[in-house]
């Protein structure tokens, strides 16, 4: 993982405990190997409902014996507010990442998505407003823009939500600003755009779109598009997202805390163009996927047409510089899915 300068100059001397829930999931298990590699001692919290144990186990083989034992992780679910509280007790920074995040899944199974969203958040920000931690740094979603249709988006102009997923986000925006001007608590929300990265999961009905086409190419499968394909979104690959994650807890920026921010590349890229970069991708590694054509599917429930991220107001107050655009994101995270599925001699 790439090493932003800023980060390791600002914090390889001021160790500090941080809080991950969610640690065994794919943004989750990002963050701790980054933060382990930067000094911090780390606390996750994981129900393993969605998380992965393979996760915390790539972490662990990726960083020195004297990193990992800087690491404590708690079996718990954030839906019981003991375990926040045990969870929160003598931490300075908590990155809250533990949620339910499908679109699908929610339209499926909308109690199960609030008590996990909503309930668990609420139990979190109590938690750690007891606990007076420094910065409380959570999970937004774009979703939130619903169907506003302004390009690009910008974080005080949202339409009507989609997705009772959508909701949730939106509701943990309002409950942040509420704990703000009630308890005075510094917080920041990360509205991401389509990450994507290694430890992403592929399996599953509600799989990412790019972990699972790149299985499917590995496979030799077609993938299948929702729509005609000239839907677009904003990818943001994971070393992105961690940086704008660490630079929330830690920006000493006036007036950072307690907004909301758009954290993204801030390009726009369609479905038929990112499958052509999968395909190139992996047709290094697989002779013939080069030739395999997509399937055209019906259009998904929920989903907007277009998404683009102004992300000018990170830019400004967090000091977000993204790193790792879309081409050079897509290398690498298609070579550690190679890499996953066996193949040898992968540069």
């Amino acid at each position: 993982m790439t090493i932003h300068t800023d980060l390791s100059d600002q914090l390889k001397d001021n160790p500090r405990i941080w809080l991950i829930t969610g640690v065994a999931g794919f943004i989750g298990s990002n963050l701790l190997e980054k933060l382990l590699l930067l000094g911090q001692s780390v606390v996750g919290l994981d129900n393993f409902s969605t998380g992965r144990q393979e996760n915390l186990d790539a972490v662990q083989q990726s960083v020195s014996p004297d990193s990992w034992s800087r690491f404590r992780l708690a079996r718990a679910d954030t839906r019981e507010l003991s375990d926040c509280r045990a969870a929160c007790a003598g931490v300075d920074y908590v990155l809250h990442h533990a949620a339910l995040c499908s679109v699908p899944g929610s339209i499926e199974d909308p109690i199960l998505t609030n008590q996990s969203n909503i309930d668990g958040y609420v139990n979190m920000l109590v938690a750690a407003r007891d606990a007076k931690v420094k910065r409380f740094v959570y999970a937004a979603s774009s979703s939130t823009y619903g169907d506003h249709p302004g390009l690009p988006k910008v974080e005080d102009q949202i339409g009507h939500l989609l997705s009772p997923y959508a909701v949730t986000k939106y509701v943990n925006e309002l409950y942040a600003d509420v704990f703000a001007r009630c308890y005075d608590m510094k917080s920041i929300g990360l509205r991401y755009f389509n990450v994507f990265g290694k430890r992403q999961d592929p399996q599953g009905a509600y799989a990412a779109v790019i972990p699972r086409w790149i299985n499917q190419l590995l496979q030799k499968e077609a993938p299948i598009i929702n729509g005609d394909g000239e839907t677009s979104r904003d990818f943001c690959y994971i070393d992105n997202v961690v940086q704008a994650n660490i630079l929330s807890a830690t920006s000493q920026e006036t007036g950072a805390a307690n907004k909301v921010y758009n954290i993204a590349f801030g390009d726009r890229t369609t479905l038929n163009e990112l499958f052509r970069s999968i395909q190139a991708g992996v047709s290094a590694f697989v002779p013939g996927a080069q030739t395999i054509k997509p399937q055209y599917g019906p259009e998904r429930a929920g989903d907007i047409r277009h998404s683009l991220a102004d992300i000018s107001l990170a830019r400004k107050y967090l000091h977000y510089d993204p790193q790792v655009g879309v081409a050079e994101g897509m290398k690498q995270t298609v070579k550690w899915y190679v890499g996953e599925c066996g193949s040898k001699d992968i540069r």
